[in-house]
């Protein structure tokens, strides 16, 4: 079986994984390159987009209260992982709503197709 962790020369571990992503799964990490962590947040967001998008079209929710419900999630989500999961201090970054509109409209477009795919595809006889 593949280990994730090996020893290095002093006998401390060492991770597989790329150290962006160590880091975005650590608590309180340190991000010396500040545009490391704001690509964490916007793939991140693009990835429960397209998932958020396909348990809306499963479910199925209709209308403006999937689009206030994504927007509401995607928000404390973010929002909670910056200051209480990363405890990063948002005036580095130029306040909490950079962090906030990091990548939103390309998740929302993303979480739009594919709602509306996924929805169409599973409710609608054609």
């Amino acid at each position: 079986m593949n280990q994730r962790k090996k020893s290095d020369k002093n006998g401390s571990e060492k991770s597989d994984l790329p150290p962006v992503l160590v880091r975005m799964i650590t608590p309180c990490s340190s991000w010396p390159i500040k545009d490391e962590f704001l690509d964490v947040i916007y793939w991140t967001r693009q990835i429960l987009a397209v998932l958020f998008g396909i348990i809306w079209g499963i479910i199925p929710i209709q209308g403006i209260i999937g689009i206030a419900l994504y927007c509401l999630l995607n928000i404390v989500i973010f929002y909670s992982y910056s200051t209480n999961f990363q405890h990063v201090d948002d005036e580095e970054f130029g306040g909490i709503w950079e962090l906030l509109k990091e990548g939103f409209m390309t998740a929302f477009a993303c979480f739009l197709v594919t709602w509306i795919v996924v929805y169409s595809y599973l409710h609608f006889d054609g």
